[in-house]
């Protein structure tokens, strides 16, 4: 990895530094304040991280929140990936990263030296980089794509363009059915949402008969032909909120369940089970490194801070600009309630 993370200094307050009886929340927003910081947080977040954000949402509206951003500090609660992308886009002000270990198995599965031999490979395609990859492989791209508006996208481009597509084949794959374009695909996969079961699925189905599947293209196409709805975690959400059944079964990271309790509480919501109902397979080991200790630590600390060489950034704006560029009018934001 080229870009780097500034780790907080020698002699930092550590978790085991903080008091057990430190209100959290208040310090947090105390430092928001006083740092003049803004708090992202995707909905893949524990509760308490979604519940203090200034925003939630999915890839997508998070990379125009940082775009948009006037605060001299972001707090970017996901993965390392979506911290570098707000630095592209904000190269003056310091981005954080509660946990400068929450890394995303999509961005490892596409180490930038094969991507650019994959694409050497294939001079006459477009590259359509889904936005989990790293800043290295954003900057080989010529379009970065989210689960929201990927589809759009491709549908923009001339039909006798060849596209490569990477590093989420389920993705890739889900969306060439969708388009009718034949995507060179990357053979990259998700693993929370590789560890779904068809068959566990179906058992639960039996049991809530009425319940209605919601499922994030990441699946398998396995589970994707057992749904209701595919869709983008903001698309879910839409879902099970327009929708008139009363039931959902879930087939993404859990995390997004809490955000439609709290928007539809008379709603039931079960998560999509796994191959293993004994386990927690579907909650991504990386979202989960942050907690509400790490954002106040680094709220503090200002530190762990992602960094990106300038060059670079500037290789890797160039696609995410044209996202932006090509991306569907976003519907109006909700702001986290005042207090």
């Amino acid at each position: 990895m080229i870009e780097s993370i500034v780790l907080p200094a020698p002699g930092a307050p550590t978790e085991r530094d903080l008091d057990p009886g430190l209100d959290l929340e208040a310090e947090i927003d105390r430092l928001r304040r006083q740092r003049n910081a803004v708090i992202l947080a995707h909905y893949y977040q524990e509760a308490a991280i979604q519940d203090i954000a200034d925003f939630v949402g999915d890839s997508l509206d998070l990379s125009r929140r940082a775009a948009e951003t006037d605060a001299d500090v972001i707090a970017f609660c996901g993965v390392r990936f979506m911290a570098e992308t707000a630095k592209i886009l904000n190269p003056g002000k310091r981005v954080l990263l509660p946990d400068a270990e929450a890394g995303c198995s999509l961005e490892s599965s596409c180490p930038p030296d094969r991507f650019r031999a994959f694409r050497e490979a294939h001079p006459d395609h477009m590259a359509l980089t889904y936005i989990n990859c790293s800043v290295e492989v954003k900057a080989l791209s010529d379009i970065i794509v989210t689960s929201s508006n990927a589809e759009s996208i491709i549908r923009q481009l001339p039909d006798d363009q060849p596209i490569l597509f990477a590093p989420d084949r389920h993705l890739g794959a889900y969306l060439a059915r969708k388009t009718g374009r034949d995507l060179l695909l990357w053979p990259g996969t998700c693993i929370v949402h590789e560890q779904f079961s068809e068959r566990e699925l179906v058992r639960l189905k039996v049991r809530h008969p009425k319940a209605l599947v919601a499922a994030h293209p990441e699946c398998p196409e396995a589970i994707l032909n057992h749904a209701d709805h595919v869709g983008s975690t903001s698309s879910l959400i839409r879902f099970v909120l327009d929708s008139t059944a009363q039931e959902f079964v879930i087939a993404t990271e859990p995390g997004i369940i809490h955000q439609m309790e709290k928007l539809a509480p008379n709603k039931r919501f079960l998560p999509a089970p796994g191959m293993d109902e004994s386990c927690s397979c579907s909650t991504c080991p990386f979202m989960e490194l942050n907690t509400m200790e790490k954002l106040y630590l680094a709220l503090a600390n200002l530190a762990p801070a992602v960094e990106v060489p300038d060059a670079l950034r500037l290789a890797a704006l160039k696609p995410i600009e044209r996202m932006l560029e090509m991306s569907p009018q976003p519907e109006p934001a909700k702001l986290r309630a005042a207090g």
